[in-house]
């Protein structure tokens, strides 16, 4: 796999109370990623983006809430996110990078 894909398969964190609750407890942290990434891309992704060692990753496909608006009705875009679980030792900083 070359950097160019690797560098677009993660869209961006997913930040909820679920995934703080998983960070502080299980160094398991949450990601966005592209609908046709696989494990392995998303492995070799976050490992070279934030130089940490994954032990697992996890992938959950999430589908669009149904929508109306006004008379018609709609739908929102189908996404991924993956669950990824670093090492002991690691961590991820997403607020204070410096």
């Amino acid at each position: 796999m070359n950097a160019e894909r690797l560098a677009t398969v993660l869209v961006g964190p997913h930040i909820s109370e679920k995934s703080t609750i998983l960070s502080e407890t299980k160094n398991q942290f949450v990601f966005k990623v592209r609908t046709d990434a696989n494990k392995s891309e998303i492995r070799k992704a976050v490992e070279m983006m934030f130089e940490v060692k994954v032990e697992s990753v996890q992938v959950l496909n999430v589908q669009g809430k149904k929508k109306r608006f006004k008379a018609m009705l709609g739908k929102r875009a189908d996404w991924k996110k993956a669950y990824v679980r670093l090492a002991e030792g690691d961590t991820i900083d997403f607020i204070g990078a410096e």
